[in-house]
């Protein structure tokens, strides 16, 4: 861009890191990037930096007609709901040669004069270009920005959509389209219907006596940890109205700053006896250049202004409090400009910041100024295809975030497994039910293992296969049911596995001849199935071949009794037959495809202290979930296994737990393990050895009850210090119009973020696991014929009865 007297402007839009995601080693990392870049400036350079918060809602996409019930109560939900939309812009403007620092009666708004005339030294702009090249690189190189060059469509807008200097002149959206506003200049700054108000930072009077990168969130605080953010945070994402942040640092001869100061000096010490404001004044001045050359600081000058606007006038007084409050909260006094609001505002253009009046800045150095710039920016939302859908801390704003296969493939985490700690009471299974929900709809076949009726409600909604007991409906499966892809080997494999489990205790062996033995029975017991295709396949048909037929075989051939004892076999093994005590067990004649069925829940709860119902469950489990592994190819599984970890560990199970967590990333899977307990990571060396070293994906909620002891928790998941400020900060902010608890999840100790789990009201109802909500959800769902048409109705009548909205957690 190019100005009417010859000042050169590159325009550039900035990507900031997100906000309540840096440390205070960060900010302090950010800061020392911004003095590299600003110092690589050439003499009469301006910076400008424009950071644009302006109030949005959030557009629901309803275009999908495949989208779930759920998908469409969630999207239904958030559906406009408000937020702070923030895009930074930089511009690096070359002041023309000649021309000298802007004042009130320079404006061009009040001096008439055509472009100048002047050459356009090629060489000096192609210098400048380099320079400004060389800025961005260093921002870039520090990982926490990325840069975008402004083209013309960009700057001018299309005739669609509004460019930037449009959009800054009549302070449209992003998204409007292009109009034309009056702008007045009277007795306030008034753009067509829009009442502005414009505060500044001109004077060093008016600013912090301290300063630096970073201050305390005391809100997110804890006794143990000091929440960090931006200094200048409060006049970002933190001040919920329209308003535009404008920093403008002016890059002079040092030291011709440094000699101006030094008769300024001299001057002053001459009048110091006269008053003590000149001696003050003085001794400022001589510390300032004390410290430039004693320190190497580089003397700048500086302006900061917030531009707020409303269209509502009776707005303004909320709009003047709330701005001077945030300053305040950097011990910083704001002025309010009238008489050269015109001039300030003119100057905020994109291109326009030589035309800033030289009475509106300060002399400051370098490393003071960069700490008013704004750092931080908006929660980014995924474009990966697969993730859950998840809300930001400000405002809730829906955020997909994929914990699986982004930071796989960026390389920051190397499996997909899951680690999840919580509380008793902090929304585990809630959290859980979304995750699984969220995965099922793109695709992943689920298999959770669980010990509350926690997923009971999703595996209905979704059709899903629940296996539990009760006296009147007891657990049972049928391993022998072949299907149309038929007994592979590993189906033969995992039968005769779960057979000589249920036939031998766990510290007797058996011998080869007995495994033999087996598999021919297994395989004459398939040849006869092929032969009698009426015969259903089960362990009573299994059982009574055994009897009627293989025995008779194993006489014939001369099998004897030391070899394979098939009468012992039989007696053993009676229980599971007809008529036995487990009789139902391994006969089941529904829920028989268990590896095409893409969601299953194994509840646990009532059998995990019954040795032959539990071992033999567990069994179906392990093998159906390695059968899932190898045969799905291209599909994701998913195994959860929440408190039920404990009780399999103790079974035998604990080889498999510490296989299935280094295996399943070959086999596009993630295993995920949930425990509540803090003692439970210590005190078990699978979890502590085979889970955690090989989950790098850890999710906490809320850990307020460990706080005293939290030190110990952080050494065990090897958490940073960050991340266990991130952790304790959880629900101590929450908004109080909206239900909700915040959960952590860190990727690889790299990528560390604490979100909102807050759902629909369809959603709460669904995965609820309170029980008197639960027994609503049945009550309505038999009233309804189905839980989907039962939830419906159950959330718009408490809707429509005003009920306030439970927990959603």
């Amino acid at each position: 861009m190019l100005s009417r007297q010859g000042d050169i402007t590159l325009a550039y839009q900035l990507t900031l890191p997100e906000i309540f995601t840096l440390s205070d080693k960060d900010y302090e990392a950010l800061h020392q990037t911004w003095l590299k870049a600003i110092r690589l400036l050439p003499v009469h350079t301006i910076l400008h930096k424009q950071d644009w918060f302006m109030q949005a809602t959030y557009q629901s996409d309803f275009s999908d007609p495949d989208s779930s019930f759920l998908s469409k109560c969630s999207e239904r939900y958030f559906n406009e709901r408000p937020y702070l939309d923030h895009q930074c812009y930089l511009f690096l403007t070359k002041r023309a040669r000649g021309q000298h620092s802007a004042s009130p009666l320079s404006s061009s708004l009040i001096r008439s004069g055509i472009v100048p005339n002047q050459t356009i030294d090629t060489r000096e702009l192609q210098t400048f270009i380099d320079k400004a090249g060389q800025f961005f690189k260093i921002l870039e190189d520090s990982t926490y920005f990325q840069a975008h060059r402004l083209n013309t469509p960009d700057l001018i807008g299309t005739t669609d959509s509004p460019g930037l200097i449009e959009r800054y002149c009549f302070l449209l959206h992003k998204d409007q389209p292009p109009m034309i506003r009056d702008i007045e200049l009277l007795d306030e700054l008034k753009i067509g219907d829009l009442h502005t108000q414009l505060f500044t930072l001109a004077d060093i009077e008016d600013m912090p006596s301290l300063c630096g990168p970073r201050t305390n969130y005391d809100k997110y605080s804890t006794d143990k940890t000091k929440f960090s953010v931006s200094l200048a945070a409060p006049l970002g994402l933190l001040l919920n109205c329209n308003h535009i942040y404008n920093q403008y640092l002016l890059i002079e001869d040092a030291q011709q700053t440094i000699k101006k100061l030094e008769s300024k000096r001299l001057r002053l010490q001459s009048l110091s006896a006269y008053s003590r404001e000149n001696s003050l004044s003085r001794d400022a001045v001589n510390q300032f250049l004390n410290e430039a050359i004693s320190q190497q600081r580089l003397p700048i000058k500086a302006h900061y202004n917030i531009l707020a606007w409303t269209d509502n006038k009776s707005e303004e007084k909320e709009i003047r409090n709330n701005i001077s409050a945030a300053l305040a909260q950097m011990d910083a006094r704001a002025k309010q400009e009238s008489v050269t609001a015109p001039q300030i505002f003119f100057a905020g253009v994109p291109g326009g910041a030589a035309y800033l009046p030289a009475s509106e800045t300060f002399d400051i150095f370098a490393e003071q100024a960069s700490c008013f710039f704004i750092q931080e920016t908006n929660y980014r939302t995924s474009l990966s295809p697969i993730g859950l859908r998840l809300g930001d801390r400000i405002s809730g704003l829906p955020q997909h975030v994929d914990i699986s296969d982004e930071f796989l493939a960026r390389g920051i985490t190397s499996s997909r497994n899951k680690f999840l700690l919580s509380g008793s009471g902090a929304g585990k299974s809630f959290f859980c039910n979304h995750y699984l929900r969220s995965y099922f709809e793109r695709g992943a076949h689920c298999v959770v293992v669980d010990v509350g009726h926690s997923y009971r409600g999703l595996c209905e909604l979704v059709n899903g296969y629940y296996f539990t007991y009760s006296e009147n409906d007891p657990i049972k499966f049928n391993p022998f049911f072949i299907g149309e892809e038929g007994l592979d080997t590993e189906r033969k494999e995992s039968i005769k596995t779960l057979l000589l489990a249920l036939w031998k205790k766990e510290d007797e062996s058996f011998t080869r001849s007995e495994y033999i033995s087996l598999s021919s029975a297994l395989q004459a017991y398939l040849d006869y199935l092929k032969a009698n295709p009426t015969v259903f396949p089960c362990f009573n048909t299994f059982y009574e071949f055994l009897q009627e037929t293989f025995m008779v075989a194993l006489r014939k051939e001369g099998i004897k009794e030391k070899d394979f004892d098939i009468d012992n076999f039989l007696y053993v093994l009676k229980p599971y037959y007809r008529g036995g005590e487990y009789d139902y067990l391994l006969n089941a004649r529904e829920n028989l495809n268990l590896l095409e069925q893409p969601f299953i829940v194994f509840e646990l709860d009532n059998i995990k202290e019954n040795a032959i119902l539990f071992s033999t469950t567990t069994i179906i489990i392990t093998q159906l979930f390695i059968s899932k592994m190898r045969k799905l190819k291209g599909i994701r599984k998913i195994i959860l296994i929440e408190e039920a970890w404990k009780a399999i560990a103790k079974q035998g199970m604990a080889e498999y737990i510490r296989y299935l967590f280094k295996t399943v990333r070959k086999f596009f899977g993630e295993a995920v393990v949930v425990t509540q307990e803090v003692d439970d990571i210590i005190s078990s060396p699978i979890v502590k050895d085979a889970i955690i070293n090989n989950s790098d994906c850890k999710i906490l909620l809320d850990q307020s009850k460990y706080i005293n002891k939290f030190d110990r928790i952080q050494e065990l998941l090897g958490l940073t210090d960050k991340e266990k400020t991130l952790i304790l900060s959880m629900n101590k902010a929450n908004d109080p119009t909206k239900k909700y608890k915040e959960v952590f999840i860190s990727l690889g100790g790299v990528i560390s973020k604490v979100y909102r789990t807050e759902v629909s009201l369809e959603e709460y109802l669904t995965y609820t696991t309170e029980e008197r909500e639960k027994m609503q959800v049945q009550e309505y769902t038999k009233r309804y014929g189905s839980i989907k048409r039962g939830i419906s109705m159950l959330a718009a009548e408490m809707r429509q009865n005003a009920t306030p909205s439970p927990v959603r957690a």
